[in-house]
């Protein structure tokens, strides 16, 4: 499994331009596909027939897109300004490389000896920052990138420490991982496997798709904000890595259905699995655009825990992974 997340994280797929994570994605999965569908929006559908027959199917989710960067306007002098896809903090993006397309790129922000104690007292607004890609001209850029270019951290996926992995994008190719890994194994009953689009910016994948399918219910798989860090208080930490999967009752954008995260918390008991809930109301998820689709469909999350999230060097726990992995077994 450590092997395909590593796959899918090197892949760029950012908001709006998820395609060669969904061409891979396809490549996966069309093996073991009854159906299989791309929409207009983008969204991957891929339908496994049950061993019985149900009225609805069952619906899984995972977004194939991650945070990025945008050029919006190239200088006279060959720098970049940009403008983030999704939720990015500008402190996390300083000095970092950056990758559009075969270009890649530092970003910048004056030296530290040419700022004033006033300037260090803030952080940098993205409109102060620029993208270095070494041109000496604008024309020597536009060579290189042009507006509306999609960019991506450029960062390695590793194994390090105690069983920990690190990479951009972690959120969500773990959900896309463990998706893949379910649809190996024919489902008890019909179930379509949907890996969304555009989740970063709106949840807008997920509203057509839970719109198209019409599913008896939904449960999504995401890696979520863990900030199990040493300056952080423990109520504070929303929830940390290695302590196994998160089944989160809320979010920002809604309330999951009682019935099923009682009934998963049943099964992890039952099946042993390690679990935690989230003390921090905080983010959102797919979940807040299909609980609201048709007539309202049920819904849950679970989710692997994530440190750094919407960073170049995302931190997740392998074990936290299979727990998420082995509680969707057992839920299915």
């Amino acid at each position: 499994m450590t092997e395909l997340l590593n796959k899918l994280c090197s892949l760029s797929g950012v908001s709006g331009a998820e395609d060669s994570v969904r061409d891979f994605i396809r490549t996966r999965a069309i093996t073991f596909a009854d159906d299989i569908r791309t929409d207009a929006m983008g969204n991957l559908m891929v339908f496994r027939k049950g061993k019985r027959s149900t009225k609805k199917p069952l619906m899984l989710t995972a977004h194939m897109d991650e945070v990025g960067f945008i050029i919006k306007r190239i200088t006279d002098d060959g720098m970049l300004k940009f403008g983030f896809v999704g939720g990015i903090d500008p402190r996390v993006v300083i000095g970092r490389h950056v990758r559009f397309g075969d270009t890649i790129g530092v970003v910048g922000i004056k030296a530290v000896h040419l700022t004033s104690v006033e300037d260090r007292k803030h952080t940098p607004d993205v409109k102060d920052l620029y993208i270095d890609i070494g041109a000496c001209s604008k024309s020597e850029a536009e060579n290189k990138v042009e507006l509306g270019d999609y960019g991506v951290f450029d960062s390695d996926f590793s194994e390090f420490g105690d069983g920990l992995v690190k990479s951009k994008a972690l959120d969500n190719r773990i959900g896309c991982t463990v998706l893949l890994q379910l649809l190996r194994k024919t489902p008890p009953v019909d179930t379509w496997f949907v890996f969304t689009v555009q989740e970063e910016v709106g949840l807008r994948g997920a509203t057509t798709a839970a719109f198209a399918i019409d599913p008896a219910l939904c449960i999504n798989i995401e890696g979520t904000a863990a900030a199990d860090l040493p300056e952080v208080k423990p109520y504070n930490r929303a929830c940390a890595i290695r302590k196994g999967v998160v089944l989160p009752f809320m979010d920002k954008s809604a309330i999951y259905d009682e019935k099923l995260f009682n009934l998963l918390r049943k099964i992890a008991d039952d099946e042993q699995i390690q679990w935690q809930t989230k003390t921090a109301i905080s983010g959102s998820t797919d979940i807040g655009a299909i609980h609201k689709s048709l007539e309202g469909i049920p819904c849950a999350c679970v989710a692997a825990p994530v440190r750094y999230i919407h960073s170049a060097n995302c931190v997740a726990a392998i074990q936290d992974i299979h727990c998420v992995l082995h509680l969707m077994q057992a839920f299915i």
